[in-house]
């Protein structure tokens, strides 16, 4: 897909084109992919991220950005440590997404019978109640 095609199916099935905020995460995402060439969602407005959030982070390949043509949105080739290339936002490529995280919360609901008072701060009680719950 070309860069806009890609923002927009991210968009649509994820969050967004992947951002890379730092090194550490152009690390983890070397680690993830093939060698290749993938959009990402810097674009050159200002060279700002697909969510509109500014680029502090730059890791741009030698001689890049070099703005010939109509170059204005970024890709990493990942046969090159991930350095950045600006290519024209017209050009086919694979890209990277990103989305949150599931998260899962499992609410229990306890209902304590005692016929005697007790001290919900004890320690004795609270590790009773503890291997009530994961029984």
């Amino acid at each position: 897909m070309n860069w806009t095609e890609a923002q927009s199916y991210c968009r649509e099935h994820h969050t967004d084109l992947a951002s890379v905020r730092n090194e550490t995460e152009n690390q983890q995402i070397v680690e993830l992919l093939p060698a290749g060439i993938y959009w990402i969602g810097l674009y050159r407005d200002s060279w700002k991220w697909s969510d509109g959030s500014n680029s502090s982070f730059k890791y741009w390949a030698e001689n890049n950005p070099n703005y010939r043509a109509f170059k204005v949105c970024v890709a990493a080739a990942f046969n090159n440590s991930g350095k950045w290339e600006d290519l024209d936002c017209g050009v086919k490529k694979p890209f990277i997404c990103y989305g949150s995280v599931p998260v899962s919360m499992q609410v229990i609901k306890v209902r304590v019978e005692k016929p005697n008072c007790v001290d919900l701060k004890d320690p004795a009680f609270l590790d009773a109640m503890l291997v009530e719950v994961n029984h």
